[in-house]
């Protein structure tokens, strides 16, 4: 792993289970010191037997929401790199979608969730669209931030050079935007589970850990309420680690000298590149 190596990885991997660690340490000296009865607050042995103990019934739960999750992040990041594209290469369409870009954040997700179930019922689309609303934004405004920021010098090199525009795009822009991507991409991926849940409570005949919750809730089942927060912890935890390690491996760049064989032009015994 040339320039982080394994003991470098080894020791980020030491520091997070440690981090984790510090966590339940002190969420127990908290339920230990403040004295809540545990109908307020669950103790972290509880709420991790409550998953062992209802595994068989949580395990369906989980597969919805997670499955909800990930459909409604590649979709919402797809179109965030689709439209930061279109606003990087034209100027006029920058002009009119970004300030729509922006007043779609100013609205809160739980108000528009609402008249997405009027719309479209109660189905998988509304919350679809919640989670695509929270993850589009941040790779929209990271792609455009890193399209727009290519060195010029190398633009002008590549078209001097006889570079066609999609050649320049596959070779300079969009390696220029893969960082600032997988930046938006890690934001997306804490944030989608967020959109899962507040789908499944709008905007849901289905269940899932959203609608777990709010039953759990109801019934005052701290066990099952902390519980479920765990699951959707992890999800969260777990997507966002993804993309960390999807990133490492996309980017290499990042943290060796030597650029990915992908990248690297194939020259033809003439000198001119494929």
């Amino acid at each position: 792993m040339s320039d982080i190596g394994f003991k470098g990885i080894f020791q980020n991997a030491l520091l997070a289970v440690l981090s984790v660690a510090l966590i339940f340490i002190t969420w127990k000296l908290f339920v230990v010191i403040s004295g809540y009865p545990p109908y307020i607050i669950a103790p972290p042995e509880v709420a991790i037997a409550h998953i062992w103990n209802n595994w068989a019934e949580m395990a369906p739960l989980l597969r919805a929401t997670l499955y909800e999750t990930v459909v409604g992040y590649v979709l919402g990041s797809a179109f965030g790199f689709a439209i930061a594209v279109l606003m990087a290469q034209f100027r006029a369409v920058q002009r009119v979608v970004y300030p729509g870009l922006i007043i779609s954040q100013s609205i809160p997700i739980v108000a528009i969730a609402a008249p997405l179930a009027l719309l479209f019922g109660f189905g998988m689309a509304p919350k679809l669209i919640v989670i695509g609303l929270i993850v589009f934004f941040p790779v929209a405004i990271n792609v455009l931030d890193g399209l727009s920021s290519v060195d010029r010098d190398v633009l002008n090199l590549a078209r001097v050079l006889g570079a066609s525009p999609w050649r320049i795009f596959t070779k300079v822009k969009l390696p220029a935007c893969l960082g600032p991507l997988f930046t938006g991409l890690k934001i997306g991926a804490s944030y989608a589970v967020t959109g899962a849940v507040i789908g499944e409570w709008t905007a849901s005949s289905t269940k899932g850990l959203g609608t777990y919750l709010l039953t759990s809730k109801a019934s005052l089942n701290t066990a099952a309420v902390y519980g479920d927060t765990l699951l959707l912890t992890a999800i969260g935890v777990g997507s966002f680690v993804f993309m960390l390690v999807l990133g490492i491996i996309v980017t290499p760049w990042q943290w060796s000298a030597t650029a990915p064989k992908w990248l690297q032009p194939k020259i033809r015994p003439t000198g001119k590149e494929d």
